[in-house]
């Protein structure tokens, strides 16, 4: 909400910079996220009367005009605008001038002829034809009224700060120039002049215009109305024109400009009805008939349902209560008798109206904060004070004031003691007294009870009233101490310390962490290419997503984890080794059990040398770090996501941890990835349960190791993790590694062979092994492979 301190200052005195304001205010609460001034940037800009105008000598899209600017001789200016003419107001910087945009104008010649200055449009003085409907954009601003040599800034209502306050959602009171001035006066300790409406009344009885009836009373507790007739609409005055301005909002007619006004005055939004499209001078505060229709203030077409509150006439809706007005009872310049509106909606309703119509509104922002009923009365008086003060037409001297509204006012017993400890002040009940009063509450002590005002309907307890005795005594002035608790439990869980260890080690061969978001697209399982009946299609949708984006929790991360790696590589990133300890949202098989919510440790990456092998030892490396020991990797041909020939499960002696490999050529594809794209995704329960936490020192050795290289012909199908393991289980102890280094295919070794040598590396800790040692062990080895078909190369 913008706030105008020129408009603050007329319900209290503050006088204070700009600076102290907004930084006092915070401290009690009302945050203010901003503030400037309207006139920032102009200086020496003046009104100035148009003597006369001539043809430039030297041009003929140039005229000479001598102005009065309110110095003891009228000064030469050059100008090229043609809206003006002799006897006009208009503003002047003069010479040595700045404007808003950095402009700085000083005495000159054009074409020959001395110029003292410049006029002004509304684009020089950063303001626009909306501040100003009467101007126009390639012109000169011609002012309505003014008095020559003043400052433009003052006569155009630009001395002025503006403050941007951000209002919480329970303090619909703040909603409001008085709420904000109420709040600044007990910031300030300053009084609060809020004067009461004065409206004369005159003519027929609004009960003799008009009926209203109430069908649902719990949507709408009251409804207040007036009648205003021989309606005058016109332009408002500027001094009503600047403060909308400052507020943010625009000038349209008096009539319209009137309900704004006082919804920013009182933080009560009203409506003007045409008398005359009113069928049979009765309006019904009724539920929407399922399938009704109504066009609204915008031109649209809405259907409306039994959930949906409606003004409506005898025949028809005429408004979406809360929301906005109909089309066909509009406000136009041929109105001559005005319904004056200012009634109490649900908040939850009118919340709920707005976002099936898709049109929330300032006045439905409002209502959605169940602001205060007591106040329609009020801001339906001032309303039409303001009509008979701008002569816009003649007011009903009586008030229709349909009133169901609870007018009991909540009751807190005043624990001083209790607040005095609970927030650590040294306030006497006195002080408690006079802070809580400053706001609007009424204080007994005798009694020991406060009252709490209609419009703070969010204070219900006494934690509520020290909160506000906490925000007046000052929150910096309280005095501040250190908790002391035992903290001896706390720490990080054994599961916590392995993954925030993992990522320490993903880190540490070369992968950088990324976070995505858990609600996903439906979509992300077709780019993968999962097939219909998947189990990972079987998401958690969210109720109220943002869009289908969002809306499904992911069941894998790997659509998220292939966007970022797109997102690298379309904006010309050479690589990228990225990855993802990603949360996943799985139904649980038990009925009414929440959802299962897996850790998947996601990797991806591109470019810098990255293929099969390379991400297989940067795994096995990680692996090794963490504890993990037994690992083989078994080819992997159904995952649907992956290369059916560059993929592999890893395994940790039986348990399977997960899948790596490169991305399917047709699933990169589909996130505009080109090239060998690599991905893996490894279970962190499974990780976890397989990692040995206790490590086991081993000295250094004293004996040297022995190799051994073995060339085995086996046919294609056989697996090098298969024979390595048979290696490993034979060998025994002695055997301290060992490592596959070449891979021979020739017709020689025969159809669908193949011959894979490995390096074998033994060593005996107590003593330097000989041949006598060695050769039982690799003959034993050789045995067991050859009864599985596996020979010694030739």
């Amino acid at each position: 909400m913008n706030v105008s301190y020129r408009w603050l200052k007329e319900y209290t005195p503050v006088d204070a910079a700009d600076k102290t304001v907004a930084h006092e205010l915070n401290m009690t609460g009302t945050e203010i996220k901003g503030f400037r001034r309207l006139d920032e940037g102009i200086s020496n800009v003046v009104v100035c009367k148009i003597l006369s105008i001539e043809q430039h000598p030297n041009a003929d899209k140039l005229v000479v005009c001598m102005v009065d600017a309110g110095e003891e001789e009228p000064l030469q200016i050059v100008t090229g605008a043609k809206n003006m003419q002799v006897g006009d107001l208009v503003p002047l910087a003069k010479h040595k001038s700045t404007l808003p945009d950095g402009t700085k104008i000083e005495r000159g010649k054009l074409r020959g002829v001395v110029s003292n200055g410049m006029f002004c449009g509304v684009e020089e003085l950063g303001l626009t034809v909306n501040d100003y409907p009467d101007a126009i954009s390639d012109g000169l601003l011609i002012l309505k009224e003014g008095t020559v040599g003043k400052d433009i800034r003052e006569q155009l209502g630009l001395d002025d700060t503006v403050f941007e306050a951000d209002i919480m959602t329970n303090r619909h009171d703040c909603l409001s120039m008085i709420g904000v001035a109420r709040e600044a006066a007990g910031t300030f300790r300053l009084p609060l002049t809020v004067k009461e409406p004065v409206v004369k009344g005159e003519g027929k009885k609004a009960s003799e215009y008009l009926k209203v009836t109430i069908q649902d009373k719990d949507l709408c507790p009251r409804y207040s109305a007036r009648i205003v007739t021989d309606v005058k609409i016109a332009p408002s005055p500027m001094w009503m024109v600047e403060r909308l301005r400052a507020c943010g909002i625009r000038a349209i007619n008096n009539i319209v400009d009137i309900t704004n006004y006082v919804m920013m005055e009182y933080g009560q939004p009203m409506h003007a009805f045409d008398y005359a499209c009113l069928d049979g001078g009765h309006i019904t505060v009724r539920r929407a008939k399922d399938g009704e229709v109504m066009k609204t203030l915008d031109e649209q077409d809405r259907a409306l349902d039994s959930d949906m509150l409606v003004i409506a006439d005898d025949g028809k809706p005429v408004a979406v209560a809360g929301v906005m007005g109909g089309a066909n009872s509009e406000i136009t310049e041929s109105t001559t008798t005005v319904v004056f509106e200012s009634a109490n909606f649900f908040g939850a309703s009118v919340r709920r109206t707005a976002k099936k119509l898709g049109m929330r509104t300032e006045a439905s922002a409002h209502f959605e904060k169940n602001i205060d009923p007591q106040m329609t009365v009020a801001a339906l008086n001032r309303a039409c004070e303001l009509v008979e003060e701008l002569g816009a037409g003649k007011v009903s001297p009586d008030v229709i004031d349909e009133d169901y509204s609870s007018k009991t006012l909540r009751c807190i017993p005043l624990e001083a003691d209790w607040i005095r400890n609970y927030v650590n002040v040294p306030a006497t009940d006195e002080m408690i007294k006079e802070m809580l009063e400053r706001v609007g509450f009424s204080v007994d002590l005798s009694a020991g009870t406060v009252t709490v005002p209609s419009f703070r309907s969010d204070v219900e307890s006494k934690y509520d009233i020290s909160e506000e005795v906490a925000r007046f005594y000052g929150y910096d002035n309280i005095p501040s101490y250190s908790f002391s608790a035992d903290i001896k439990s706390g720490g990080l869980t054994e599961e916590q310390k392995f993954e925030k260890n993992l990522r320490i080690a993903l880190r540490s061969v070369g992968f950088s962490e990324i976070e995505t978001y858990s609600f996903v697209s439906p979509k992300g399982a077709d780019k993968i290419l999962l097939a219909e009946d998947d189990e990972k299609r079987n998401y958690l949708k969210i109720k109220n997503p943002l869009g289908e984006d969002t809306s499904v929790m992911r069941t894998t991360s790997l659509p998220s984890m292939l966007e970022v790696l797109a997102g690298n590589y379309n904006n010309r990133i050479p690589s990228a080794h990225l990855y993802e300890v990603a949360t996943v949202y799985r139904k649980n098989a038990e009925e009414g059990k929440l959802p299962e919510e897996p850790k998947i440790v996601t990797l991806g990456a591109y470019g810098d040398g990255i293929d099969f092998y390379d991400l297989k030892g940067r795994l096995a490396e990680v692996l090794d770090a963490m504890g993990i020991g037994a690992i083989s990797y078994v080819p992997c041909k159904t995952n649907p996501s992956y290369h059916p020939g560059r993929t592999a499960q890893i395994q940790s002696g039986n348990t399977v941890l997960g899948v790596f490999g490169q991305i399917h050529p047709t699933a990169a594809k589909n996130f505009d990835l080109a090239g060998e794209i690599y991905g893996a995704e490894l279970s962190l329960k499974d990780l976890f349960a397989c990692a040995e936490s206790k490590k086991e020192y081993k000295p250094l050795p004293k004996f040297p190791a022995v190799t051994r290289d073995l060339a085995l012909v086996c046919d294609e199908s056989v697996l090098s993790g298969e024979i390595e393991a048979k290696i490993r289980t034979v060998a025994g102890a002695i055997l301290e590694d060992v490592k596959a280094f070449d891979v021979y295919r020739s017709a020689a070794l025969g159809e669908s062979k193949k011959s894979i040598a490995y390096s074998l590396t033994l060593r005996d800790p107590q003593k330097t092994l000989t041949d006598a040692d060695i050769d039982p062990v690799v003959q034993d080895v050789l045995a067991a492979l050859q009864a599985d078909g596996i020979t010694l190369r030739q």
